[in-house]
């Protein structure tokens, strides 16, 4: 069948259907002829994404209807003997194709002209728990799941408003992955909108594979070589609901479990959802106290290397910071072989069973403190200082901002290994150079509200203040 359109032949309809889907080789594309009405019929689902319990009686349902009550066309039967609320018509068979790959159900009557296709489809998936990552000490424990009309679901069921928009676009010319633009339609940039559809319509890839780090790639593909990040993701669905209440764009993409939000300044990467459950006074502290350490995760390890270069630096009363041990290896070098090995520690914790996880705690422990010191290859302040970074890590919930800092302090300790005090510096203006001239990807400034310089929406950056309809 050369056309784009499907015939009232049932079978012109189904030899072009079993060719089209391969019934013969796949196993789990499942197809039956029945008789309803009197007429042939042929029906089309894929096993495992139909519940059965309903496909059991809707056979029930149309084996029983008689020729005196078989309606004359498909939109007649799909308004009056078809018992189920989500059906649709299609005569495209690009269309009725996509549908039956996505778990639909499709029904095809000889003599109609359209394809009956009934929603009743189902996903494998895993039960809403709360999210591995991004745990909170108090709030709700659920989060989002690789079913995608479960996550819109969550996100509805905190926002009941009639202005809240749930778009699906599809990306990717073989996967054709369901993609939903999640936004308040009147407080959204409209105009920024626009830009992600037409970008999203633009993808000319095979496939998402790799979900939503392909999209933001076909998304921003701006200076790839900034690594500041300019997506935020969570797994939360009030971390989700709030940003789409502020006027942001959730972007929520099938079998991924965290919704990517956008445009995200430096500022939105470092906010957490315990800073808002707990009183302001808190929560302004916790929010401090992660931008401190992130500073400091940067700034400790060069500032060590930069002191041991020149003691006569080193403050009154702080002599004892100095590398007093044998230094068999340069301190540069240590460095960088611990800024490695943590990763690969990092990498063997995530491919480690959890049966042998405490075994793999332990050894690296032994491995990487005690004996590697007593071995001469690391001295103990480095291994100090190091742990210090290793854990400080933890404290952001963006993986991504993360590593951003990481590659920028390996910088800064090569500069200041080869130039000293001015590589020191000049790796210090190289970070602040990346992180101002960045931009979001809606194409504002990285780190608004500190410029272009607002202070009041700064002072609610920086300091978790109380809700506006909050009673004094």
């Amino acid at each position: 069948m050369t056309s784009e359109k499907m015939s009232t032949s049932l079978s012109e309809n189904m030899n072009y259907f079993n060719e089209r889907l391969s019934v013969d080789t796949n196993f789990d594309i499942v197809y039956r002829v029945i008789k309803i009405g009197g007429r042939d019929a042929c029906m089309y689902f894929i096993d495992g994404f139909c519940k059965d319990e309903l496909m059991q009686k809707m056979l029930q349902y149309f084996m029983d209807i008689t020729e005196e009550e078989m309606p004359v066309d498909v939109h007649e039967m799909s308004k009056t003997s078809l018992p189920y609320v989500e059906v649709d018509l299609q005569d495209s068979w690009e269309k009725i194709v996509y549908f039956v790959m996505s778990g639909v159900f499709a029904l095809f009557i000889d003599g109609y002209d359209r394809c009956l296709l009934i929603d009743s489809r189902t996903y494998p998936s895993r039960g809403v728990e709360e999210p591995e990552k991004d745990k909170v000490l108090r709030g709700s424990k659920d989060g989002f799941v690789e079913t995608i009309v479960f996550n819109t679901a969550l996100i509805r069921r905190r926002i009941r408003s009639t202005e809240l928009r749930m778009e699906m676009l599809q990306a990717g010319k073989s996967s054709k992955t369901d993609i939903v633009l999640c936004y308040m339609d009147n407080r959204v940039d409209h105009v920024f909108l626009n830009q992600i559809k037409e970008r999203i319509g633009q993808i000319k890839v095979d496939a998402l594979t790799m979900n939503q780090e392909s999209l933001a790639e076909c998304l921003y593909q701006k200076k790839w070589y900034n690594p500041f990040p300019k997506f935020k993701f969570t797994e939360r669905p009030d971390t989700a609901s709030a940003q789409i209440l502020e006027g942001d764009i959730v972007i929520l993409v099938d079998n991924s479990p965290s919704a990517m939000i956008t445009p995200t300044s430096i500022f939105d990467v470092v906010e957490e959802a315990d800073d808002y459950y707990f009183p302001p006074i808190t929560g302004t502290y916790l929010r401090l106290s992660r931008f401190l350490i992130a500073i400091l995760t940067y700034l400790v390890t060069p500032t060590f290397l930069l002191l041991m270069q020149n003691p006569q630096w080193i403050p009154a009363g702080f002599e004892f910071i100095a590398v007093k041990d044998v230094t068999n290896i340069p301190l540069i070098w240590q460095f960088l072989i611990l800024e490695l090995a943590l990763d690969g520690l990092r990498l063997a914790a995530v491919n480690t069973p959890n049966m042998l996880s405490t075994p793999l705690s332990v050894m690296a422990a032994l491995v990487l403190g005690e004996f590697s010191v007593n071995s001469g290859w690391f001295n103990s302040e480095v291994m100090l200082y190091m742990a210090f970074v290793a854990i400080a890590n933890y404290t952001q919930a963006s993986y991504e901002l993360s590593y951003a800092i990481k590659f920028m302090r390996i910088i800064n300790l090569v500069l200041t290994a080869i130039f000293g005090i001015w590589g020191y510096i000049g790796a210090i203006v190289l970070l602040i150079v990346a992180i101002a001239t960045n931009k979001t990807v809606s194409g504002k400034s990285y780190i608004y509200p500190l410029f272009p310089l607002n202070l009041k929406q700064l002072s609610k950056r920086l300091l978790r203040k109380r809700l506006p309809g909050a009673k004094e």
